[in-house]
């Protein structure tokens, strides 16, 4: 008789486990599924069980789809803090060797107080087997090409082969780039030239920045709505605030993270799947960037590293046209605040969300096809080239404005309006792991509860009061009253106060409809 218990075990990598549960989700009968697959219906009941594991495991990439066992790591510390440091060195295109990987390994033991550690070869081969790496060589000559970036050759090839295979399929509506720039919000015009060339890791003065994620598509008919990440999880002036013009996040760094931006990419992931909807999404590969859940409606395309600055549409001119509609509300506020002889406050949070809305849904739809063709993306036949030119430098009316603040508030001459708009175009907008960050990662984490408290930063800034409808609705009547006195009032103008009056309206009679079921049911 043979001995069953010499039949060799069959194992399943996860990511022949995943292709299991899939079948099922696609509707089909168990029992079919365990044939097609060879298996027994205890198999499947497992594999169905523990689904939720091994599809968190492979979307968060903490293990490779093709390894075949979930066993943590000996040194399982270790083998994370490892792991988050090639995740960063991934994401900028740097080839490494199994030989540097060990002697990570081995200066991040010692930092974590493992003496007797061994970043040994089986040490390697397994940690490359928990998640999915292949290693490759490559000669010293091709190692320093890439490391260095290709250049104009670079770009060329990658407008030649990628950029045709991608855009094949898709039209103009449905090429979306993504992209994130730092934003000093409380930046004054005499404060310029302390501002410029910081990068902002961290400390006092990220109470003084934003992150801001801008996307949209090639034909300019779509901008999604902002991404805005603050360092004050409950800023006071967010109280009672229950709709914003854009999604608002905190961290302590106040930039972007791999779990923000992926929170973001499933949530139009699923406004896409909604819509019976395909695009295409162009994005850098920075840090944030670098490990994507698993999308339905989304196909990513990666621009080349070290060439953004010449192929990313965004950062060719249309987050610049906002920045400078955004410094243009900060000059106007100043500007009535000094008319008004009123002591000058800063800017909190929510009106600088407020002003990054409106600077972003006011960038004109031909500045941003123009930033696409430029980019080269886009041919300039495929997009209607009868479309009003876009202003590449602020208009008149921002440089007067700009003159009469920079003169009352005492701006060096050598400061012009472009340096108060660029001010911060060097603020770090999305983490670069250090060894130490990475360890302290691993021993303490970060939890946004912490991630400045509501008062932090925001001490000097006065609670805003509560408004009423009555109030809101005098308000906008006395707003009425203003523009019929003036001259010259374009018709679009009543036509938005009409709506703000309708929707005030609207309210007033929800609100006495509630009070009076209210009082109805009081009674009974």
């Amino acid at each position: 008789m043979a001995n069953k218990g010499n039949k060799k075990r069959q194992q399943f990598s996860l990511e022949e486990k995943m292709k299991v549960v899939e079948a099922v989700d696609s509707g089909k009968r168990k029992g079919d599924v365990a044939k097609e697959f060879s298996i027994t219906p205890s198999t499947l009941s497992t594999f169905l069980k523990d689904r939720a594991k091994f599809e968190e495991k492979v979307r968060g990439a903490s293990v490779g789809p093709q390894r075949k066992r979930m066993r943590n790591a000996l040194y399982d510390d270790i083998d994370k803090a490892v792991f988050a440091w090639f995740q960063e060195i991934h994401a900028k295109n740097i080839l490494v060797t199994g030989s540097v990987i060990r002697k990570k390994a081995l200066n991040l033991a010692n930092m974590l107080g493992y003496d007797n550690f061994q970043a040994s070869v089986g040490w390697l081969n397994r940690f490359r087997d928990r998640h999915g790496i292949a290693l490759k060589a490559v000669c010293r000559e091709d190692s320093d090409r890439l490391m260095n970036g290709l250049g104009i050759d670079k770009v060329n090839e990658w407008h030649a082969g990628e950029i045709i295979k991608l855009i094949a399929d898709y039209s103009p509506d449905d090429i979306f780039n993504a992209h994130e720039t730092g934003v000093f919000f409380q930046l004054l015009p005499q404060h310029t030239l302390a501002a410029r060339g910081d990068h902002c890791r961290g400390g006092k003065k990220a109470r003084q920045r934003l992150t801001a994620l801008f996307c949209c598509n090639a034909s300019g008919t779509e901008k999604m709505r902002p991404l805005i990440v603050g360092r004050s999880a409950n800023p006071r002036c967010l109280k009672n605030v229950h709709s914003l013009p854009c999604d608002y996040r905190a961290n302590q760094q106040a930039w972007m993270t791999q779990d923000l931006f992926n929170e973001w990419l499933m949530q139009v992931d699923a406004r896409m799947k909604q819509a019976e909807r395909r695009i295409l999404l162009l994005i850098d590969n920075c840090s944030a960037h670098n490990m994507l859940p698993r999308l339905e409606r989304i196909q990513v395309g990666y621009l080349p590293s070290k060439c953004t600055a010449v192929l990313q549409p965004l950062n060719l001119g249309i987050i610049h046209t906002t920045k400078v509609l955004y410094r243009s509300h900060l000059l106007k506020q100043i500007l009535l605040k000094l008319n008004s002889s009123e002591d000058q406050e800063k800017v909190d949070i929510k009106q600088a969300i407020d002003m990054i809305a409106v600077a972003w849904w006011s960038v004109k739809q031909s500045t941003v096809v123009k930033c696409w063709q430029k980019a080269g993306i886009i041919p300039v036949e495929l997009i209607d080239s009868d479309a009003e030119a876009a202003a590449s430098e602020p208009d008149i009316a921002i440089e007067k404005l700009w003159h009469s603040v920079a003169i009352a508030t005492c701006v060096p001459n050598e400061i012009n309006f472009q340096d108060f708009v660029t001010a911060d175009d060097d603020l770090i907008i999305s983490q670069e792991l250090l060894d130490t960050e990475v360890i302290q990662d691993m021993v303490a984490g970060e939890s946004t509860d912490e991630a400045g408290s509501e008062d932090e930063g925001e001490a000097s800034l006065p609670q805003q009061p509560k408004v009423t409808i009555t109030e809101a609705i005098s308000s906008a009547q006395k707003l009425r009253w203003f523009l019929s006195t003036c001259v010259g009032v374009p018709d679009a103008i009543f036509g938005q106060l009409n709506g703000i009056d309708e929707y005030l309206m609207r309210r007033v009679t929800q609100t006495l409809v509630d009070s009076k079921i209210t009082e109805f049911l009081q009674t009974k």
